[in-house]
């Protein structure tokens, strides 16, 4: 599970889940440092799930699980 940067605190799968359809980022439920999805690293695992609708799929249901946080915000490419 991904963790804050700020605080190292252990975000709930809900909450990442929440964190990766929003655009602004969202605040840690710990101490409060707004935190952002990091796409640095997930390269690979993103253009798997381009080769095959399978694997997106698991791609979808792991996302909690390989997703990294960072303190600032990247752009998706």
């Amino acid at each position: 599970m991904a963790h804050c940067t700020n605080c190292t605190y252990k975000w709930k799968a809900k909450d990442i889940w929440k964190l990766g359809l929003s655009k602004n980022g969202k605040q840690c439920p710990n101490c409060q440092a707004t935190q952002y999805v990091s796409f640095k690293d997930c390269g690979v695992w993103m253009g798997l799930g381009y080769l095959s609708g399978g694997v997106g799929l698991l791609l979808i249901v792991f996302f909690p699980f390989y997703i990294k946080l960072s303190d600032k915000q990247e752009s998706p490419l």
